[in-house]
C-alpha cells in the first residue's frame, strides 16, 4: 500500500527545538545560566549519571543540556503538550537515554503513567507558573514521593516577591524595554512561534489540540521564593531553599 501524503511528511525537528530555545530566551535571557546551575546542583547531589524526570518537559530543553553534559544519564520527560511533546519525540528519537511521557500534572494518579518509581532527580524549569498554589503544593508532594532518599528536585521559575513594588517595576520596565528592541531586530514572541508552529503540516495538528487542551496562555499566582520552599519542606523534602535567581525569577531546591 503506497503511504499516504501524511506519512511521508516531515520537518526539522532540530530547528524547531533551537526556535523554541531562542523564543525562551526572548522572555529570559539569563536562560542557559539557570540551567548551568541546574546541572551543577544536579551534580552535586547525585553524580554525572542521574536517573532524572524531566517535569512538564515540553521540548525536551532540560533533557538536552542534561545529556550534552552528562552523556551517561538517562531522562524521562512528562508533558501533556502535543506539540512540544512532538518536536521532543522527533528531537530525541532513537536515543535509548531518553523517554517521554504524556500525562496532566492535574490528574491525581499522573505519576502511575511513569516508567520508574524513583529518581535521582526531578527537575523543571520556567514550566509550574500556570498552576495555582493550592496544585502546586499538592504537586510538591507528589513530587517528593518520587524523589530518592538524598536526590534533589529544582524548579526555576518566575517567582514574585510582592513586598517590593518599587523593584519588581523597575525591573519588569527595563526587561521589557530590551525586549521591544530585540523584537524591532526580529525576535519571536511567543504567540508568532505558536503561529508558525501552525502553519507547519507536520506540528498543525498536534498544536491544534494543544489549544483545544490548553486554551490561551493563563499563568498561576506565582508566589515568592519563600513560598515555594515552606511547600517543598511541607510536602516532604528535607531542606529547601533558592540555589539561583535573578531580578525576576529563581530556582528553589528541594533535597529529600
Amino acid at each position: 500500500m503506497a503511504e499516504t501524503a501524511a506519512n511521508t511528511r516531515t520537518t526539522d525537528w532540530r530547528a524547531w527545538q533551537e526556535s523554541w530555545d531562542r523564543q525562551q530566551e526572548w522572555y529570559m535571557p539569563d536562560r542557559e545560566e539557570r540551567f548551568r546551575v541546574m546541572l551543577d546542583m544536579v551534580e552535586a547531589f547525585v553524580g554525572s549519571a542521574p536517573r532524572v524526570l524531566d517535569l512538564a518537559c515540553g521540548t525536551g530543553t532540560i533533557t538536552d543540556r542534561l545529556l550534552t553534559r552528562f552523556p551517561g544519564a538517562t531522562s524521562v520527560g512528562v508533558d501533556l503538550d502535543p506539540a512540544l511533546l512532538a518536536i521532543a519525540r522527533g528531537t530525541f528519537e532513537g536515543d535509548e537515554r531518553v523517554g517521554f511521557v504524556t500525562a496532566d500534572l492535574k490528574d491525581p494518579r499522573w505519576t502511575e503513567a511513569l516508567p520508574h518509581d524513583s529518581y535521582d532527580a526531578v527537575l523543571t524549569a520556567t514550566a509550574l507558573h500556570w498552576l495555582h498554589s493550592e496544585p502546586l503544593a499538592t504537586l510538591y508532594g507528589q513530587v517528593a514521593g518520587l524523589v530518592r532518599d538524598g536526590g534533589v528536585f529544582m524548579n526555576a521559575d518566575h517567582m514574585i516577591d510582592q513586598t517590593t513594588p518599587r523593584i519588581n517595576a523597575a525591573e519588569r520596565a527595563l526587561r521589557h524595554e530590551r525586549m521591544d528592541s530585540a523584537k524591532t531586530g526580529g525576535a519571536v514572541d511567543w504567540g508568532e512561534w505558536w503561529a508558525l508552529a501552525a502553519a507547519d503540516p507536520v506540528l498543525a495538528g498536534p498544536t491544534a489540540e494543544r489549544f483545544e487542551i490548553y486554551g490561551e496562555h493563563a499563568d498561576g499566582d506565582t508566589p515568592s521564593v519563600a513560598w515555594h520552599a515552606e511547600a517543598l519542606r511541607a510536602g516532604g523534602f528535607g531542606e529547601a531553599r533558592a540555589v539561583w535567581s535573578s531580578p525576576s525569577d529563581a530556582m528553589v531546591l528541594g533535597v529529600k
